[in-house]
């Protein structure tokens, strides 16, 4: 199986605690890059700034990679270069169109279907691993009127044979933002031209190579806007849609 997910090794769970916490344990105990936790349930998923994630039995593609990239140049961007190449893997398994949120988003409409965390753990100065973090829903949680899942019918194993291979090329990709893969957020950004009340208020302008949040704001008492980046914080819409999980 793990050929077919091109992993180097996959270590499976009907139910653990957080996917994320298996891998920093193997990956503290050797494992190699390319290891993928996958769990049928987790009972303390989390997302970005200790958020709870909810991973009920069954409903949702919940995995980990451990990935040790030979430098850290693209950290910094990489939670947007995984949902940058997960997108258009899961235009095929979605009711419509994958777009993406800053930071760490995936929607189809207004409604989340996933997102991604990552964890880096450091040894003085060198990065010694990433634990990247998927979480996306088969079936939207009943107590998450603003979630979305997949079509009917479809596998996670199927899902899994297309996204594992590119978020391990999106892991060893470098540096900042490329032209292209601005291009790319910018087509399926589901935020840009809109107005924002977090992590400011003002109106989305995308986002910069360095992964920053672009947001064109008004100065008090004066009339010209200014674009400000913000590198921080979670994106709340006007008009109710919230941060991420």
């Amino acid at each position: 199986m793990s050929d077919k997910l091109e992993a180097t090794h996959v270590v499976r769970f009907d139910e653990v605690g957080s996917t994320l916490d298996v891998a920093h344990q193997l990956a503290a105990a050797g494992a190699d890059a390319g290891t993928l936790i996958v769990a049928d349930a987790q009972t303390a998923g989390r997302g970005r700034l200790g958020r709870a994630w909810r991973s009920e039995r069954g409903a949702g593609i919940w995995l980990t990679l451990i990935e040790r990239p030979r430098e850290p140049s693209g950290l910094e961007v990489l939670s947007l270069r995984v949902g940058l190449v997960l997108a258009p893997a899961l235009d095929a398994f979605a009711t419509g169109p994958v777009h993406l949120k800053w930071p760490n988003d995936l929607y189809v409409g207004e409604r989340k279907l996933g997102g991604v965390l990552i964890e880096a753990r450091w040894r003085e100065q060198s990065l010694e691993w990433l634990a990247i973090g998927v979480g996306i829903n088969l079936r939207p949680p009943a107590a998450e009127p603003n979630a979305v899942g997949l079509r009917d019918g479809v596998s996670r194993e199927d899902v899994l044979a297309k996204i594992v291979a590119p978020i391990r090329a999106a892991a060893a990709h470098g540096g900042p933002l490329a032209r292209d893969e601005l291009a790319a957020f910018a087509a399926r950004d589901m935020a840009v031209g809109r107005r924002c009340v977090e992590p400011m208020v003002g109106i989305v302008r995308g986002i910069s190579p360095s992964g920053a949040l672009r947001v064109e704001v008004a100065l008090s008492g004066d009339n010209r806007p200014t674009l400000t980046e913000v590198r921080a914080g979670s994106l709340v819409l006007d008009g109710g849609e919230g941060g991420d999980r």
